[in-house]
Parts: structure tokens; C-alpha cells; sequence
């Protein structure tokens, strides 16, 4: 993997294989890939931001475990590879991928093995049609023979209307890389070592290297921030359709963004600006939906989620969440649950067919099943200094208005009067209202209203 490359035209501190392309970094998709090859050792080469992308690498889990090998200087591809050679060890065949992703299919890295091997190629490539060829080689072929790649620069007429590329996934024999590398010269603009140099040193010397057609959505690596975005949409693009393909309904796939990762179960329906990010699962007969965005959340069959944001959070079967509800993140609702507009859920896990159906705020609370929570409750959690729990037993019904003055508790059964400011815990079957005495006062406004005109 040679994920050593500065990215200078993305002008970002991040190391260019970690940008993200659908919720992951660029490289955890190369990894990805690779496994279709069922490596026996991976080969990192790294550069600037080594430890970063050493410790993004730590956490995806990647077997074999990767190992690393750092670039002191950007001398190119070919230079790269060479510095790999002592980690690469005596294998018989070398499999070379850029760390920021030619979206090459595994489909397609298993056709080039298996044509590599077939016609016992020293270097075999797979290749790709480009929507703009723009400065890429252009891949001159005869049937499924690489004859060269020519730069713009060198190309003919006829050439430059060629718009198959080559990417930088290669199968080499390792002898055969190896030999030739240190034979890379750097007579090019950028005075660097290039790896697609070592085709014509293999060619030269009679060998087979094989072209393999693949599919890259058009496009090939990801050099810039429109790169990103072009290769975004195309991995989206693929992401969507298997899902749709499992049974998903997506109604406007353009508009609607998964993460690679994401799960949906069958019978699904997933409307238009819904954003499903990172390690989000929903299950069966579920309605997502529209402009909704949920991350790092679990929803079970048959519930629905409407205009809403949900972070972290767990929603159980048959729940029915929105429009315009936030979740956030240690929210857990049980089976049934009615979560409404403009209602905020923060810590709190809610019992089984309660509501909480307008206007409140329920943060770092228990709230038992059954139970009603009036519209405008807030439990007043923090004091300014540390967060304090709020309990609330099942089929308890909070009046409209109510503030529930944490820590507190409110029995099983429990009603609270609306517009009360609830300091004292409430006793299972009782009811706590906290008010001033209203006072009424008769033919005020015929009063008041004379005194205006007066003045």
C-alpha cells in the first residue's frame, strides 16, 4: 500500500489517505478491497503523518496485521515500492495499491490475478475508461497485452482520443520487480522514481505484462477536494445500489448518502436528504426518513424516524420518532415509544409505549413504560456544576409545562400538575402541583381599558 503521498493539492494537515470518502478514510477502502486477494502479509509504506495513519490503521482491526514501512524521502512510486523490499520478503507475487483508492471492484482485483497468473505475466494492471483522460497515459494495448502507456505529452493524434488509463493496481512478480526497480531512472519533470517505468524495463527484456479492464466509475484516485467529491458520489453510487439489490427502497437514490458499513434490513424505505452514517444498523420495515440523519444508531423492525437527528442512540421496534426530534448519543427507547417535534433526548432511556410528544427536553433520566410526558417538561438537570438523574415510574403522567428539578423522582403512577417546578420526589399514585394561588380580578379590562382612553 503506498500511502506515503503528501496530497499538497487537497491544502489539508490531514494525511492524504485518511480523508474520508463515505464515512471511512480513503485507504480503509483500499484494505477493504485487498482482502479479495486474501493476502498473507500487508505492506504499508508511510510518510508524512506516519503516526496518524499508523493509529487509524490500529483501530480497523486489519488481518494480517499491517506492517510499516516509512519513506524518508518522496522519490516517487517506484521508490517507494523499492523501500518496501526488505518487508516484502521472498513471496512469489507482489500486489501494489495506491493508499488514496483507484475504486477498483474486488471483482476486478480477482480478474487480475487470475489473468496474471494464467498467462504468467511478469506485471499485470488493471485498467479503466475515464470520463476526462486529461494528463493520464494513455494505455496503448494489443487484445489483453499492455504494449506501453503514453504520456499526453508523447501520444498521437489517434492516442489522445484513447481514454482507457491505467490505475495503480499492479501484480508483480516479485524477482521481476525487484530486478527492475533500481533501474527506475528520474529523467521527468518531477525528478521522481515512477513504478509505471518499470513496464517498459519488463517489455524490453521480453516479458508479458497483461492490461486488465476494470471499473472505476470513470474516475482514478482522488488528488484533489473535487476528486474526493467525484469518487464520493461514485463509491455512493455502488453503496446504494446493494443495498437496493438486499431489498432496500431507496426513493431517490441521488439524494440519499450511506456510509460504507451501514446495514439496512429488508423492506426498508429510505426517503430523499437522509444521511446514514458510521456504524449505524437498521432493521427490517423500517421508514427513514426524509431529511433525516442518524450516526453511530440503532433502530429496530418496523420503526419510523421523520425529519430527525439521532447521534448514538437506540431505538426499539415499532418506535416512531419526529418530525424534527434529536437524539443524543446514550438515548435508548423501547418498543413503541412516540418521540414528537422539537423534543431533545440526551443519557435517558425511555420505557416501552411511553410519549414524550412535543416541545421537552429529557436528558440524564429514567423513564419507566406507559408513561406521559406533557408537552414543555424539561428535566432541569444540571446545577450549574454536575448532571443529576431524573426517575420516572411507569404510567406516571407529567403535566404540560412541568419542571422536574433533578435529583428527583416520580412514583410509578405519578401526576404532576402543568406549569408545577417539582423539587421533591412524588409518591407512586400521587399528585404534586406547585403554584401560586391565582387571583382573579373582575372587570379589569373594561377598567384598564377606560384609563387608556383617558390618557
Amino acid at each position: 500500500m503506498l500511502a506515503a503521498g503528501k496530497g499538497k493539492r487537497l491544502r489539508s494537515s490531514t494525511p492524504k489517505v485518511l480523508h474520508p470518502v463515505c464515512g471511512r478514510p480513503l485507504l480503509w477502502h483500499v484494505l477493504q478491497t485487498v482482502r479479495a486477494a486474501r493476502p498473507t502479509k500487508i505492506v504499508i509504506v508511510v510518510g508524512p503523518g506516519a503516526d496518524d495513519v499508523r493509529e487509524a490503521v490500529a483501530s480497523w482491526g486489519i488481518t494480517p496485521a499491517p506492517i510499516f514501512v516509512e519513506q524518508t524521502e518522496q522519490l516517487g512510486t517506484g521508490h517507494a515500492v523499492l523501500a518496501a523490499e526488505r518487508a516484502v520478503g521472498r513471496v512469489t507475487e507482489v500486489l501494489v495499491a495506491n493508499g488514496d483508492f483507484d475504486p477498483v471492484r474486488p471483482e476486478d482485483l480477482r480478474a487480475l490475478l487470475r489473468t496474471h497468473r494464467r498467462t504468467k505475466s511478469a506485471a499485470s494492471v488493471v485498467t479503466a475508461e475515464m470520463d476526462e483522460p486529461g494528463g493520464y497515459g494513455r494505455v496503448i494495448r494489443e487484445g489483453d497485452r499492455l504494449v506501453a502507456i503514453h504520456e499526453p505529452a508523447d501520444a498521437s493524434g489517434a492516442e489522445l482520443g484513447i481514454r482507457e488509463g491505467a490505475t495503480n493496481w499492479i501484480v508483480f512478480r516479485r524477482a521481476d520487480l525487484y530486478r527492475a526497480l533500481p533501474l527506475v531512472g528520474r529523467e521527468n519533470r518531477q525528478r521522481e522514481h515512477y513504478l509505471k517505468d518499470v513496464y517498459e524495463i519488463l517489455l524490453d527484456r521480453g516479458e508479458r505484462v497483461s492490461a486488465v479492464r476494470g471499473e472505476t466509475g470513470g474516475t482514478i484516485g482522488a488528488n484533489s477536494r473535487a476528486g474526493l467529491a467525484t469518487l464520493e458520489e461514485v463509491l455512493r453510487s455502488r453503496i446504494n445500489a446493494a443495498h437496493m439489490d438486499a431489498g432496500v427502497t431507496l426513493l431517490d437514490p441521488a439524494t440519499t448518502y450511506i456510509d460504507a458499513g451501514v446495514k439496512i434490513g429488508p423492506d426498508t424505505v429510505v426517503l430523499p436528504l437522509t444521511f446514514l452514517e458510521g456504524d449505524t444498523v437498521i432493521g427490517r420495515g423500517c421508514r427513514i426518513g426524509p431529511s433525516t440523519r442518524l450516526l453511530d444508531t440503532r433502530v429496530a423492525d418496523a420503526a419510523q424516524v421523520t425529519f430527525s437527528v439521532a447521534e448514538g442512540a437506540r431505538i426499539g421496534r415499532g418506535a416512531d420518532v419526529g418530525p424534527f426530534a434529536r437524539l443524543r448519543p446514550g438515548t435508548v427507547l423501547a418498543a413503541g415509544v412516540h418521540v414528537g417535534s422539537y423534543v431533545e433526548i440526551k443519557a435517558s432511556s425511555i420505557g416501552r409505549d411511553t410519549k414524550v410528544p412535543h416541545l421537552s427536553y429529557v436528558g440524564d433520566a429514567t423513564v419507566g413504560r406507559r408513561a406521559n410526558i406533557g408537552a414543555a417538561t424539561v428535566t432541569v438537570n444540571y446545577d450549574g456544576y454536575d448532571k443529576h438523574p431524573t426517575v420516572i415510574g411507569d404510567d406516571a403522567r407529567i403535566g404540560s409545562d412541568t419542571m422536574l428539578v433533578a435529583p428527583v423522582k416520580v412514583g410509578k403512577g405519578g401526576v404532576t400538575g402543568a406549569g408545577s417546578v417539582i423539587t421533591k420526589d412524588v409518591p407512586a399514585g400521587a399528585l404534586a402541583v406547585e403554584r401560586g394561588e391565582q387571583r382573579t380580578v373582575k372587570g379589569y379590562r373594561r377598567r384598564r381599558d377606560s384609563e387608556h382612553r383617558g390618557s
